[in-house]
């Protein structure tokens, strides 16, 4: 099937690009766990392989199915997403200058606020999707790197992909995109004119709550990306097999997934949007959300499965509508098969710029009805 460019992509997931079990055919492909390699009698390396901290079979797998899904020239694994975030981050030099948004994942902020500095990088903060704001603060011949995230987590801005590259590269800068909550189903950023994609794999890729991982996909196979690859192999963050097969067998059901939580997530925002108990619905996918023109453009076939409520009354009420949720499951992170409901002022760093009364949902793959119910039992009560 790799030599079969035209299939769709949710072909290619489906088959993990056609691989069989080589000895035997199986169609579900194997595991490599053995952390080093023989070495014939010579001591030559015949098949290009030495430790599994420099490659692993398991890994090529997922690394060749994300880049397919991306359309990029190459993938690279990490031990979770923060360790793919930092490995951008890290491959760039001392003075560099970088362009972060001010409201995006809260790790993403920690570790340039905490770290940046020790590393010798300038960031400036700009409002995500401010495209004015973003072409004021890069600096031509400085700027190296410009981050965005799309949708960003949780407030659900929207940045214009396309006119962020072009911004970046007009100042000598290249693209980051924290893909996350889109994934490869509804947008792809590379094709907008993004350098890198970045996703925290433990999400939607994996979809199953079960493996912690991080992936980088990249345009070329140029300079800087080589300098990313070098960074994960000397800092020795890396997936393991086992991970890395989990992460291979969740992204065969990616589309169904992310498709079946889009709707749902649609139809939730939709209910919620002039419910009394709630302030604001925070959803690219309903046409108040200031930047749906732009989700629409860049995202196919839905607007993911986050969303944020509002809850009128503040943090209290906020915390006990979701105290008072069944079927929504109150816990971090996101994309799996199962919803969950947070309030994310509680668990984010004390100078979050997120509101006090909202709440982040990531819609699984319930019946939409029943999580609508779930939320109004809970809203009854405030």
């Amino acid at each position: 099937m790799t030599d079969a460019p035209d299939f769709r992509p949710e072909t290619l997931a489906a088959q993990a690009l056609g691989w069989d079990e080589p000895a035997h055919q199986g169609i579900v492909p194997p595991i490599y766990p053995s952390t080093t390699f023989a070495r014939p009698a010579d001591n030559q390396g015949r098949t290009g392989r030495m430790y599994t901290r420099d490659a692993n079979p398991t890994y090529d797998q997922a690394e060749a199915l994300l880049a397919a899904l991306e359309g990029g020239a190459g993938c690279l694994l990490f031990s979770s997403g923060m360790a793919a975030v930092s490995a951008v981050f890290q491959a760039l030099g001392p003075g560099d200058h970088v362009v972060v948004p001010q409201v995006t994942y809260h790790g993403v902020r920690t570790w340039v606020k905490r770290h940046g500095a020790h590393w010798g990088l300038e960031v400036g903060f700009v409002p995500n999707g401010d495209l004015d704001a973003l072409e004021r603060a890069v600096r031509p011949g400085e700027t190296r790197l410009v981050w965005i995230e799309t949708p960003c987590n949780p407030l659900w801005e929207v940045a214009d992909i396309a006119a962020s590259a072009a911004i970046a590269h007009a100042a000598g800068a290249r693209l980051a995109v924290d893909s996350t909550a889109a994934t490869p189903v509804l947008t792809r950023p590379i094709e907008h004119g993004a350098d890198l994609v970045m996703h925290a794999a433990t999400k939607y890729l994996n979809g199953h709550s079960d493996v912690l991982a991080g992936a980088l996909v990249t345009a070329r196979d140029d300079e800087p990306w080589r300098r990313i690859g070098a960074l994960r192999h000397d800092a020795g963050a890396v997936l393991g097999p086992f991970e890395a097969w989990l992460l291979l067998r969740g992204m065969r059901t990616l589309y169904l997934r992310v498709r079946a939580s889009s709707q749902s997530a649609q139809r939730i925002a939709g209910h919620f949007e002039s419910h009394p108990g709630i302030a604001r619905v925070l959803y690219p996918g309903l046409e108040s959300h200031p930047g749906h023109a732009v989700a629409a453009r860049q995202m196919q076939g839905g607007f993911g499965g986050m969303l944020s409520l509002c809850v009128n009354g503040g943090a209290e009420a906020a915390l006990a509508v979701s105290g008072a949720c069944r079927v929504f499951k109150r816990a971090t992170s996101l994309g799996g098969v199962e919803s969950l409901i947070e309030h994310r002022a509680s668990i984010e760093p004390p100078d979050s710029p997120v509101p006090k009364n909202l709440l982040r949902l990531s819609v699984g793959i319930e019946a939409a009805d029943d999580l609508i119910a779930d939320l109004e039992r809970g809203l009854a009560l405030v």
